[in-house]
């Protein structure tokens, strides 16, 4: 009982001791891990985990040991493998700077204006998306957000044009001499069309996927973006985020998932303001 005592004193003594910048510190620490087990889920690399705390648990033990010479050669090994675990997750931690690189000072000013255009882009893109796969005419339509993806948009033919149905039917149109590239959507805007897109790095997805939605996961494995695919041999719309695919949807479905990722703050405007809680406060009064 003593002991229990003891350790619960200790304990307390010890966060008393705790600062700003200890908590501060902490917070940060427990981040970067909880984003590192993030990261080896996403990439289904639980071997490679288990294999790193193995690794780790055998150093720990041979220097309690004092087996040097293993414990010397673990050591060069554990370095080689942060070299090959920066290699492996490359995509991914570029990701992630760039996310980290990337403004948001711009939305302080005319964030109504480029909502507006959001809007407006998102059910032009709609309703192209629900005639196009009427059609069965392939289509792969890019988001931007927060990346800008100078890259593929320099792939592609610049546009800089309005987001409208027709111009989008135009562009994906079989005989269009930019339908096999993807377009890209700035700022409720076409920025470029007929842009090349990476392929996606994963090896679990479906043998039934073709190049146009392996493209859009790889688009959305490197980036934030968001990517609409309509399909040439079923015409199912699908939409990839954060390298995962959502396929089958409905022309409702896919309005709703564009305004949740696209306008984030309106969508949660809308979830906590009901009309109805005026009226039944009207009546309550």
């Amino acid at each position: 009982m003593n002991t229990i005592t003891d350790f619960f004193s200790t304990l307390g003594n010890y966060i008393t001791t705790i600062g700003i910048a200890d908590a501060f510190d902490i917070l940060i620490v427990a981040f970067l891990i909880y984003q590192l087990i993030r990261l080896i889920r996403k990439k289904n690399s639980m071997r490679l985990a288990r294999g790193i705390v193995f690794l780790l648990l055998i150093l720990w033990i041979s220097g309690i040991l004092h087996l040097t010479m293993i414990n010397y050669l673990l050591r060069r090994a554990v370095e080689l493998g942060l070299i090959a675990i920066l290699i492996i997750f490359q995509p991914e931690l570029r990701r992630l700077l760039e996310k980290m690189g990337s403004s948001k000072f711009s939305g302080l000013f005319g964030g109504d204006l480029r909502s507006f255009h959001t809007e407006g882009a998102i059910t032009q893109t709609v309703l192209a998306c629900a005639d196009m796969s009427r059609s069965r005419t392939g289509a792969l339509i890019v988001f931007v957000r927060d990346n800008q993806l100078s890259e593929p948009i320099s792939t592609g033919t610049l546009v800089d044009a309005e987001v409208t149905a027709e111009l989008l039917k135009n562009i994906f149109f079989v005989k269009a001499p930019l339908h096999d590239g993807a377009v890209i959507i700035k700022d409720g805007r076409i920025a470029a069309a007929g842009c090349m897109l990476p392929m996606s790095s994963n090896m679990n997805l479906s043998r039934d996927l073709g190049m146009r939605h392996r493209a859009g996961i790889g688009m959305s494995e490197r980036s934030d973006a968001v990517v609409v695919i309509v399909s040439e041999e079923t015409g199912a719309i699908s939409i990839a985020v954060d390298g995962m695919l959502k396929r089958h949807l409905s022309t409702e479905t896919v309005e709703t998932l564009l305004r949740k990722e696209l306008m984030p703050e309106e969508t949660d405007v809308k979830a906590k303001f009901n009309p109805l809680d005026l009226i039944r406060g009207k009546k309550n009064g």
